[in-house]
């Protein structure tokens, strides 16, 4: 459950509005009337937001910006400010600040914003655990190994963390190259400054150079107000630049020109911003080739590789195959409800013949569809997915569908051999706990674009979900008007 603490004198309107649009129990929604209240309840329980009025009875919201940050500099604060073009809240976007919204909420930029603050405070607290967590099957930020290539990992995060330099994280998709970065980051002297992720492969390259450095007012059509970027917001902390393999040469020299000086301009601005950042960047690509191809600049890449770490795939580490096979079918167990204990043996031999082309994702993925047909506390051959990827051909295809009836066929003997007197119940409950999973991890927990996809209402996805147990640690709302 995500706890949101707001933080405005409004008697009704806000925090209904607030309550409304974060409802239980996905969240937990506080309210406090004044800043020392606030403050008081930060330091008895930290929030994993805050919503922050700018002007209060008896402080300004500024002042009590700072007491958060001073109490945890980890919490997101998006400021409420009934100015459309309010100086102070761009200032505390200066100094840390997440976002700021304005009065009348938008309650849909509202559900982006707290969705996108909620998931970088998660990036921040979840701890990667190194090694075997099997104690805390729960955790989900587990790198978990023991192979050599495994502890050379765990001893170059150990050298490297508190050394405060540049670090490149390489790697297949789907390796755990962020948990790298996260564990990095959660033992360095910044662990109590503020951690930001940013895909570069996944913003369009129009916005990509405003999400890093900011805008200025009328710097472009649209940009009606100064933005500023996650450089000077993550100052004193550190910054993932994910895929940087796949971003624009012409941005590469401003990124290389932030590892020499920490400084920088915004969009269309002229004022020389100095900022305070770590930077680690991960890719799945080959970095010199692309330098030597001329698509990405060789001063940068070296600048970039003072310090590498290399994430081996999943099919190099199949000693490793049987602790995440059990850690997972335990973690994913006690989401879906699922009491399994142990993966047979015959069980693990069929997983170490695949060859794993996406990796430590692709591996929580099938486990989860073999919870879903399971039976017992033992994961069995029978309820694994097919690992064949399809072929293209006809012939291939038919062979395709016959698996998946087959597949569908061991949930229906699994539902007669249990007996009960609603095995046809059984059976579809069976199938929406499949269905909505697997909508739910390709919209990436978006429950909203889930239901939509499926052609049901938000309300009967939610009804469905608490029904089958099914709990979405993190829930993001689409945003239709952006």
């Amino acid at each position: 459950m995500a706890r949101i603490l707001l933080i405005d004198d409004d008697p009704t309107v806000i925090p209904a509005q607030v309550r409304h649009t974060f409802a239980e129990p996905e969240c937990e929604v506080e309210i406090a009337e004044d800043g020392e209240t606030g403050i008081a309840r930060i330091r008895a329980r930290a929030p994993d937001v805050v919503l922050l009025d700018l002007r209060l009875p008896d402080q300004s919201g500024l002042e009590v910006h700072e007491k958060i940050r001073a109490i945890d500099a980890r919490i997101p604060v998006i400021f409420v400010t009934t100015a459309k073009t309010s100086d102070t809240a761009i200032e505390a976007m200066k100094h840390g600040a997440f976002d700021y919204l304005t009065k009348p909420l938008d309650l849909a930029r509202l559900r982006a914003a707290v969705g996108e603050a909620l998931d970088v405070a998660r990036r921040m607290r979840s701890p990667v655990v190194l090694g075997d967590p099997s104690d805390s099957p729960e955790i989900d930020g587990a790198m978990i190994g023991g192979v050599p290539a495994m502890l050379d990992i765990y001893k170059a995060i150990g050298r490297v963390a508190a050394q405060d330099v540049t670090v490149l994280v390489t790697g297949e998709s789907g390796t755990g190259k962020e948990l790298v970065a996260r564990a990095i980051y959660q033992h360095s002297a910044r662990a109590k400054a503020p951690f930001m992720a940013l895909n570069c492969a996944a913003i369009p390259e129009a916005l990509l150079e405003s999400e890093l450095f900011g805008h200025e007012r009328g710097a472009f059509t649209g940009a009606d107000r100064r933005r500023i970027g996650k450089f000077e917001q993550c100052s004193g902390g550190t910054i993932l630049l994910d895929e940087i393999g796949d971003m624009p040469v012409a941005l590469q020299a401003k990124i290389l020109r932030v590892l020499q000086e920490q400084s920088f301009e915004r969009v269309g601005g002229n004022d020389t911003i100095r900022t305070d950042v770590r930077i680690i960047a991960s890719t799945h690509r080959d970095l010199r080739a692309r330098a030597a191809e001329g698509k990405f600049r060789s001063d940068l890449y070296y600048r970039l590789g003072v310090f590498a770490i290399h994430v081996p795939p999943l099919r190099e580490r199949l000693d490793d195959l049987p602790m995440l096979a059990r850690h997972y079918a335990r973690r994913f167990g006690r989401e879906l409800g699922r009491d399994v204990r142990e993966v047979a043996p015959d069980t693990l031999a069929r997983l170490r013949q695949h060859a794993w082309p996406g990796n430590i994702r692709e591996l929580q993925s099938v486990i989860k569809q073999a919870l879903l047909a399971a039976r017992g506390s033992t994961l069995l051959p029978a309820f694994l997915p097919p690992l064949t990827p399809p072929e293209r051909d006809e012939s291939a295809s038919g062979a395709t569908a016959s698996r998946n009836g087959a597949d569908l066929e061991v949930l229906v003997r699994s539902a007669f051999e249990a007996g009960g007197d609603d095995v046809y119940g059984e059976i579809h409950r069976q199938v929406d706990r499949l269905v909505l999973t697997l909508a739910l991890d390709s919209t990436s927990g978006n429950q909203r674009e889930a239901a939509r996809m499926l052609g049901i209402s938000r309300q009967t996805m939610r009804a469905k979900l608490r029904a089958l147990g099914i709990h979405v640690g993190h829930s993001v709302e689409s945003d239709e008007g952006n």
